[in-house]
């Protein structure tokens, strides 16, 4: 069994944003077992999974990432679309724009402690659009 649904999430504000909830309200039916991946169809966006209890888990990822990857670098090429553009592209980039996950059950076979994060990078990045692929039996 495969089966693909596509969905949108509502606009976050920059940061790292817990979505597992979100994410379950728009999956159909889950197999007994199997695997879901999910891709973000975004390149200033990522998913992660993460620690998903301790809201300073992501105000410190996000000030990482700040760190590493700062704004108005006098490097960079790519500036059209404003100072968070050229960051965003290379954060997404260091967390992945898909994640693949187990399922028992009929359930996301998630850590006690893990939930899945959407990483947005831009100031105003509008909706996000996620396709999810389901396999099992």
């Amino acid at each position: 069994m495969i089966e693909q649904t596509e969905f949108s999430l509502r606009p976050f504000p920059r940061g790292i944003h817990l979505i597992t909830d979100d994410v379950l309200r728009q999956l159909p039916i889950l197999p007994g077992k199997g695997l879901m991946n999910l891709l973000i169809k975004h390149t200033s966006a990522a998913l992660a999974l993460n620690e998903n209890a301790d809201p300073d888990v992501r105000h410190d990822l996000n000030a990482v990432f700040d760190r590493l990857v700062p704004e108005n670098a006098p490097y960079y090429l790519h500036t059209d679309e404003g100072p968070d553009d050229m960051p965003s592209h290379v954060k997404s980039v260091i967390v992945g724009s898909s994640l693949t996950l187990p399922i028992t059950g009929g359930r996301l076979n998630l850590g006690i402690w893990q939930g899945i994060y959407l990483c947005e990078f831009r100031d105003h990045g509008g909706p996000r659009t996620i396709v999810a692929t389901i396999t099992g039996e």
